[in-house]
């Protein structure tokens, strides 16, 4: 008997499985261990150390079997891994009613935390939704080398109308510039949504919100088949309809000249029709009927543009009692070379028209040398004149 207690002494005793679960492997706060392999040595098979209880400091196991669970220090706000503590970013929003205009302050970003260590060259990029397109796409300067840029840049949307502040919702994206850094593709550092139905008008408004991770959801398994292709997309926003843009057109009834001025000013929003996302527009402008004198114009061509600015005048002379029976055809189009230009919306002004177009004609023909501006929503189907 001794004999074999001598030889059990001098090998490793074996731990079988019920004797190890029913081990407490979670007394309480981990504490560090100068040797894990005391305690466990089945865990190791090559450990040429026999097990034995470690005798430290016996009289400490039990208290640290019965000290209470102690609670995590909080991590500094930055340093968490929520999807809300990306950092935050604080711009302001501005709706000129007056104006028809939307304006976004981009302050300063706190806290970012880029993909990577060191430093991050950061730009904001903002859209409308529903219906994002290059077309609602703003974006500042980048600013480089640090994780709290500060840009002091307003992004302005014209044409932005209370009709838009009660449906409309802005996002914004904190994203890397990948021309410096070579990431293309990679997800911006945070992003945020303001719904712009709560803004008053003409009344700035402050904001200190929190950026978010990018949603994503799971594509359909229809859509898997592509080899490469992503398991998930980006969220998919409401389709916003099919529209074409607006223009911004300025009337006047000159008694000096004794005709009617018409100032194409600006578009914004337009439909993309080439291959790029852009377009290059042109405006058309039509007067009818106006036999014997001039009827048609059209300003110069904004290349690579879905927000073009014009400032063009043109003058129809003529009575304003005729003026009152004819009609004002204005059309968008998109300038091809070689090719047939591509049409991209249109707006009718007349006594006959309804709504703001017919209170805008009528207007400027009831005033004299008063200039009346005024945004229309484009037609995407070009109206049908006949002599």
């Amino acid at each position: 008997m001794a004999g074999a207690a001598a030889g059990s002494r001098g090998r490793p005793q074996r731990v079988n499985m019920q004797e190890h679960m029913a081990i407490d492997v979670s007394p309480g706060p981990i504490r560090p261990i100068r040797l894990i392999s005391d305690y466990f040595p089945h865990f190791y098979p090559f450990a040429k150390r026999a097990l034995s209880a470690p005798d430290p400091h016996p009289a400490v196991i039990p208290a640290i079997r019965s000290a209470p669970r102690q609670r995590a220090a909080p991590e500094p706000e930055g340093d968490s891994d929520d999807s809300t503590a990306l950092g935050a970013l604080e711009f302001t929003l501005l709706f000129d009613a007056d104006n028809s205009a939307l304006h976004c302050t981009a302050h300063r970003a706190k806290g970012l935390k880029p993909p990577a260590s060191g430093s991050v060259d950061t730009y904001v990029k903002a859209n409308l939704l529903p219906g994002a397109s290059k077309a609602s796409q703003l974006r500042t300067r980048t600013v480089r080398g640090t994780r709290g840029p500060v840009w002091e840049e307003t992004l302005t949307y014209h044409g932005f109308t209370r009709q838009d502040a009660g449906r409309k919702t802005l996002w914004l994206c904190v994203c890397e510039d990948p021309r410096l850094r070579r990431r293309r593709g990679a997800p911006p550092l945070g992003e945020l949504r303001v719904p712009l139905r709560k803004l008053v008008p003409n009344r700035a408004r402050s904001f200190d919100v929190c950026l978010e991770k990018r949603k994503l959801i799971k594509r359909p398994k229809s859509l898997d088949t592509a080899r490469g292709m992503s398991l998930y997309e980006e969220e998919e926003t409401e389709a916003a309809g099919d529209e074409r843009g607006r223009i911004l057109l300025s009337l006047c009834y000159s008694s000096r000249q004794g005709g009617l001025l018409v100032g194409v000013l600006r578009c914004a929003h337009l439909a993309p029709m080439d291959a790029n996302g852009y377009s290059d527009p042109f405006v058309r402008l039509f007067l009818h009927p106006n036999v014997g004198k001039r009827r048609k114009y059209k300003t110069s061509v904004r290349k690579k543009t879905l927000n073009p600015e014009f400032n063009e005048e043109f003058f129809y002379a003529g009575p304003r009692e005729e003026l009152a029976q004819k009609t004002l055809l204005v059309s968008v189009w998109d300038y091809d070379l070689g090719t047939a230009d591509d049409f991209i919306g249109g707006v009718q002004l007349s006594s006959h028209a309804s709504g703001e177009r017919q209170r805008h004609w009528c207007e400027c023909l009831g005033r004299s040398d008063c200039r009346l501006e005024l945004w229309h929503p484009l037609d995407g189907a070009p109206p049908q004149l006949s002599d």
